[in-house]
Order: C-alpha cells, then sequence, then structure tokens
C-alpha cells in the first residue's frame, strides 16, 4: 500500500489488488453482520406509525456483535436491580438501530471508494472519517475475533491458528494511523 498524504483537501493512498481484496472483504462481511442484526429488530406497530426505529433490546449473544454493539448502561454485575436491566434494554431498543445504520454508512463509503482491482483511493474528509470508523470496526471485530489483548505479542507461534490473521490486523492498525497522520498534516 502506498501510505495515506494529504493533496489540499483530498486524502490520498494506493491499494494493491490484494490489499483491496483483504479489506473489503472484511468490511463486507462486518456490513453483513450489521445488517442481519439490524434485521432481528421487532416489528413494532406503533414505531411503524411513528417512524421511530426501534431495535432489539438484548445484547447480541455473537462476542464481536457485542463488542461492537456494548451496552448503553452499565450494570452492576454483582447486582443488576430490576431498574437497570430494564433501562438497559430500553436504551439499547432506542438506540441501537441508529449505531448500526451509521456502522452500516460507513462500511459502504468504503466500498464505493476502494475498488476491487485497488489502485487509486481519493477521500474528501468526510469519506476520511467515515474510513477511519470503519477501520476502527473492522479492528475491534478481528481483535474481538483473534482474541487481542496488550499482553499479546506482535506475532504468534506459526501453529497458532490465529498467526496468519494477527498480520492482517497490525497491517489494518498501520492503514489506521497513516490515515490519522495524513489527516493531521
Amino acid at each position: 500500500m502506498k501510505t495515506w498524504r494529504r493533496k489540499g483537501a483530498k486524502l490520498l493512498a494506493g491499494f494493491e489488488q490484494q490489499e483491496a481484496a483483504v479489506l473489503r472483504g472484511l468490511v463486507s462481511q462486518l456490513e453483513d453482520m450489521l445488517r442481519a442484526r439490524a434485521e432481528e429488530a421487532p416489528q413494532d406497530e406503533l414505531a411503524e406509525l411513528t417512524g421511530i426505529k426501534t431495535g432489539p433490546s438484548e445484547s447480541p449473544n455473537d462476542p464481536v456483535l457485542s463488542r461492537l454493539l456494548p451496552d448503553f448502561h452499565r450494570l452492576d454485575p454483582d447486582n443488576p436491580a430490576k431498574e437497570d436491566l430494564d433501562s438497559a434494554a430500553a436504551l439499547r431498543s432506542l438506540h441501537e438501530p441508529e449505531v448500526l445504520e451509521a456502522k452500516v454508512g460507513v462500511a459502504t463509503v468504503v466500498l464505493n471508494t476502494l475498488s476491487p482491482d485497488g489502485g487509486d483511493v481519493r477521500l474528501t474528509f468526510e469519506q476520511a472519517d467515515a474510513w477511519l470508523s470503519a477501520l476502527n470496526d473492522v479492528r475491534l471485530a478481528l481483535g474481538t475475533a483473534l482474541d487481542v489483548t496488550e499482553e499479546m505479542p506482535d506475532e504468534l507461534p506459526e501453529d497458532d491458528p490465529r498467526s496468519a490473521h494477527l498480520g492482517v490486523y497490525h497491517w489494518l492498525t498501520w492503514v489506521q494511523e497513516s490515515l490519522v497522520q495524513a489527516m493531521s498534516d
């Protein structure tokens, strides 16, 4: 990848075809997961009448989705009160649809601005913000799936099934850091 650089009001980078395929594949998988979660939303007649979207009231069971869609209200793990459980469910139901829509939206920006064949990418600052959000979501998802921790070494033994994917995680980190640096130049 040609590192991100700023040229006037645009941010530019170049991606090899394989890099574009990896990034597009990860973003597409994440987008599919988020859309599937949105489709789990219960049908609510009042919401249809008022136009207010509601979502699921329970946290996702999938650890990746749970990381991307954390609770909006922290519960006392030792003593969750019924009122707190009700509050957490109501907050999730009200706000999760907006969060899902925003996450799908930034994924769509990446897919619309990165050709499947790779090549040069030219972004406005608004598109770059979307890229940063999408890259962060992909890194969170991949990091959760790989069980990445701060104590984890930069390289894993070759026989560790996560070793090949850890390199992708580090590359995504570099892409994100490079874009942040270009935006602040």
